[in-house]
Protein backbone atom coordinates (compact mmCIF):
# COMPACT_ATOMS: atom_id res chain seq x y z
CA UNK A 1 0.00 0.00 0.00
CA UNK A 2 2.69 2.35 0.80
CA UNK A 3 4.48 1.45 -2.69
CA UNK A 4 0.98 2.40 -4.06
CA UNK A 5 0.73 5.56 -2.86
CA UNK A 6 4.08 6.94 -4.62
CA UNK A 7 2.62 5.67 -8.41
CA UNK A 8 2.19 8.44 -10.23
CA UNK A 9 -1.20 10.12 -11.09
CA UNK A 10 -2.67 11.17 -14.16
CA UNK A 11 -1.71 15.01 -14.94
CA UNK A 12 -4.90 14.98 -17.03
CA UNK A 13 -7.04 13.50 -14.18
CA UNK A 14 -5.87 15.97 -11.84
CA UNK A 15 -6.20 18.80 -14.28
CA UNK A 16 -9.91 17.13 -14.86
CA UNK A 17 -11.30 16.83 -11.03
CA UNK A 18 -9.60 20.46 -9.94
CA UNK A 19 -11.41 22.22 -12.52
CA UNK A 20 -14.29 20.51 -11.65
CA UNK A 21 -14.27 21.45 -7.85
CA UNK A 22 -13.31 24.93 -8.81
CA UNK A 23 -9.46 24.39 -7.77
CA UNK A 24 -6.22 26.39 -8.71
CA UNK A 25 -5.36 23.96 -11.95
CA UNK A 26 -1.51 25.08 -12.19
CA UNK A 27 -1.01 24.37 -8.53
CA UNK A 28 -2.41 21.40 -8.77
CA UNK A 29 -0.64 20.30 -12.16
CA UNK A 30 2.84 21.30 -10.43
CA UNK A 31 2.09 19.48 -7.38
CA UNK A 32 0.87 16.07 -9.99
CA UNK A 33 4.34 16.58 -11.60
CA UNK A 34 6.71 17.28 -8.83
CA UNK A 35 4.35 14.10 -7.02
CA UNK A 36 5.54 12.48 -9.78
CA UNK A 37 9.18 12.90 -10.18
CA UNK A 38 9.71 12.24 -6.42
CA UNK A 39 7.76 9.33 -6.15
CA UNK A 40 9.84 7.25 -9.21
CA UNK A 41 12.56 7.69 -6.27
CA UNK A 42 10.34 7.17 -3.32
CA UNK A 43 9.10 3.74 -4.72
CA UNK A 44 12.66 2.58 -5.10
CA UNK A 45 13.36 3.41 -1.49
CA UNK A 46 10.54 2.00 -0.24
CA UNK A 47 10.51 -0.85 -2.58
CA UNK A 48 14.24 -1.89 -0.97
CA UNK A 49 13.40 -1.15 2.22
CA UNK A 50 14.21 -4.51 4.29
CA UNK A 51 14.95 -6.68 1.58
CA UNK A 52 17.42 -8.46 0.48
CA UNK A 53 18.65 -10.34 -2.85
CA UNK A 54 21.29 -9.79 -5.73
CA UNK A 55 20.03 -6.63 -6.87
CA UNK A 56 22.32 -3.34 -6.83
CA UNK A 57 20.24 -0.20 -5.55
CA UNK A 58 22.77 2.49 -6.52
CA UNK A 59 22.43 0.31 -10.53
CA UNK A 60 18.81 1.03 -9.86
CA UNK A 61 19.07 4.66 -9.17
CA UNK A 62 21.51 5.07 -11.76
CA UNK A 63 19.64 3.67 -14.39
CA UNK A 64 16.34 5.22 -13.01
CA UNK A 65 18.02 8.78 -13.14
CA UNK A 66 19.24 8.05 -16.81
CA UNK A 67 15.38 7.45 -18.02
CA UNK A 68 13.74 9.97 -15.61
CA UNK A 69 15.74 12.81 -14.19
CA UNK A 70 18.20 12.90 -17.42
CA UNK A 71 15.64 13.68 -20.05
CA UNK A 72 13.51 16.42 -17.47
CA UNK A 73 16.63 18.62 -17.34
CA UNK A 74 17.81 17.97 -21.36
CA UNK A 75 14.16 19.18 -22.21
CA UNK A 76 14.31 22.29 -19.88
CA UNK A 77 18.20 23.26 -21.36
CA UNK A 78 16.42 22.80 -24.39
CA UNK A 79 13.60 25.08 -23.55
CA UNK A 80 15.66 27.89 -22.55
CA UNK A 81 18.41 28.04 -24.74
CA UNK A 82 17.38 26.98 -28.06
CA UNK A 83 14.13 29.50 -29.13
CA UNK A 84 14.22 28.44 -32.88
CA UNK A 85 13.82 24.68 -31.89
CA UNK A 86 10.82 25.74 -29.37
CA UNK A 87 9.36 27.72 -32.47
CA UNK A 88 9.62 24.60 -34.60
CA UNK A 89 8.18 21.98 -32.21
CA UNK A 90 4.85 25.06 -31.59
CA UNK A 91 4.78 24.81 -35.90
CA UNK A 92 4.14 21.01 -35.41
CA UNK A 93 2.66 20.94 -32.38
CA UNK A 94 -0.23 18.07 -33.06
CA UNK A 95 2.48 16.25 -35.20
CA UNK A 96 4.89 16.19 -32.14
CA UNK A 97 1.78 15.56 -29.79
CA UNK A 98 0.78 12.43 -32.19
CA UNK A 99 4.08 11.18 -32.03
CA UNK A 100 4.02 11.32 -28.27
CA UNK A 101 1.06 9.20 -28.04
CA UNK A 102 2.37 6.73 -30.55
CA UNK A 103 5.88 6.55 -28.28
CA UNK A 104 3.98 6.06 -25.17
CA UNK A 105 2.09 2.86 -26.70
CA UNK A 106 5.06 1.58 -28.35
CA UNK A 107 6.26 1.86 -24.03
CA UNK A 108 3.28 0.19 -22.61
CA UNK A 109 3.67 -2.46 -25.41
CA UNK A 110 6.88 -3.24 -24.98
CA UNK A 111 6.40 -3.49 -21.19
CA UNK A 112 3.92 -5.91 -21.22
CA UNK A 113 5.92 -7.72 -24.13
CA UNK A 114 8.72 -7.94 -21.25
CA UNK A 115 6.57 -9.14 -18.92
CA UNK A 116 5.40 -12.08 -20.17
CA UNK A 117 8.25 -13.28 -22.28
CA UNK A 118 9.11 -16.53 -22.32
CA UNK A 119 11.64 -15.96 -19.63
CA UNK A 120 8.06 -15.80 -17.39
CA UNK A 121 6.03 -18.63 -16.07
CA UNK A 122 2.72 -17.07 -17.87
CA UNK A 123 1.86 -19.00 -20.68
CA UNK A 124 -0.48 -16.94 -23.83
CA UNK A 125 -3.47 -18.77 -22.61
CA UNK A 126 -3.10 -17.75 -19.16
CA UNK A 127 -2.56 -14.33 -20.27
CA UNK A 128 -6.05 -14.28 -22.13
CA UNK A 129 -7.52 -16.07 -18.67
CA UNK A 130 -6.31 -13.06 -17.28
CA UNK A 131 -7.63 -10.88 -19.59
CA UNK A 132 -10.68 -12.63 -19.62
CA UNK A 133 -11.39 -12.63 -15.57
CA UNK A 134 -10.53 -9.00 -15.29
CA UNK A 135 -13.08 -8.31 -18.40
CA UNK A 136 -15.56 -10.14 -16.00
CA UNK A 137 -14.77 -8.71 -13.05
CA UNK A 138 -15.39 -5.13 -13.98
CA UNK A 139 -18.50 -5.96 -15.73
CA UNK A 140 -19.70 -7.92 -12.81
CA UNK A 141 -18.98 -4.27 -10.82
CA UNK A 142 -20.16 -2.48 -13.23
CA UNK A 143 -24.12 -4.16 -12.98
CA UNK A 144 -23.35 -4.12 -9.36
CA UNK A 145 -23.46 -0.39 -9.29
CA UNK A 146 -25.91 0.16 -11.91
CA UNK A 147 -28.54 -1.71 -9.60
CA UNK A 148 -27.37 -0.57 -6.49
CA UNK A 149 -27.49 2.75 -7.89
CA UNK A 150 -31.10 1.76 -9.05
CA UNK A 151 -32.02 0.59 -5.77
CA UNK A 152 -30.94 3.83 -3.88
CA UNK A 153 -32.03 6.32 -6.33
CA UNK A 154 -35.37 4.59 -7.32
CA UNK A 155 -37.63 8.03 -7.46
CA UNK A 156 -35.19 10.07 -9.16
CA UNK A 157 -34.95 10.37 -12.35
CA UNK A 158 -31.79 9.21 -13.71
CA UNK A 159 -32.18 10.87 -17.36
CA UNK A 160 -31.39 14.41 -18.34
CA UNK A 161 -34.25 15.99 -20.44
CA UNK A 162 -32.98 16.84 -24.02
CA UNK A 163 -33.58 20.63 -22.71
CA UNK A 164 -31.57 20.86 -20.03
CA UNK A 165 -28.64 18.82 -21.89
CA UNK A 166 -25.17 20.90 -21.94
CA UNK A 167 -23.35 20.47 -25.10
Amino acid sequence: MVIASCLPMSINMVHVLTDASGGDDPLAVINAAAGNMIGVFLSLILGYVGMTGDTQVTDVFYKSTLKVLLPVVVGRIVQKTMPKFIALFNKYKEYVKKAQEYALVFIVYTVFCKTFSKDGVSLFGEIFLMIAFVFLFLISVMTAAWFTMRLLFRDCCLEIPVNQRRL
